[in-house]
């Protein structure tokens, strides 16, 4: 059942805004769940990943490894995790391409900006099991 006039329920034209996307909006499209201890300290269940947080593999052939994010690559909605790389045939390594849903936050790297984050989220949550 359609509740909102405004938006579409057409998987064409969700496929389309999603893939076509902003910078600015897919950041926060590319958010992390946050592990069990971080979502009780925190009262909020995900985050938009950053560059320096620790996080572990939860889903996929990289499961259980950890490390910190080397990059966010917003282009490709994708993650660089440091330690999962894989080496191609010339012996080099290249750091393996991971979406940010099949992650985990286990420790944050903590600004101003994503402190007022995680007490909007509280905040809000606070008020609405009032």
């Amino acid at each position: 059942m359609k509740f909102s006039a405004d938006v579409s329920s057409s998987s064409r034209k969700s496929r389309k805004a999603h893939f076509q996307a902003p910078s600015h909006i897919r950041r926060r499209l590319m958010s992390a769940g946050l592990s069990k201890d971080l979502r009780k300290k925190y009262d909020a269940r995900s985050i938009p990943v950053v560059k320096g947080d620790e996080v572990v593999v939860v889903r996929g052939q990289h499961k259980g490894r950890e490390g910190k994010v080397s990059a966010v690559y917003r282009k490709k909605w994708v993650i660089h995790i440091e330690r999962v790389d894989r080496e191609k045939v010339n012996g080099s390594t290249v750091p393996v391409p991971i979406h940010p849903s099949n992650v985990a936050i286990t420790s944050l790297k903590l600004t101003k900006d994503r402190e007022a984050i995680l007490k909007r989220k509280a905040a809000g949550r606070q008020a609405n099991s009032a």
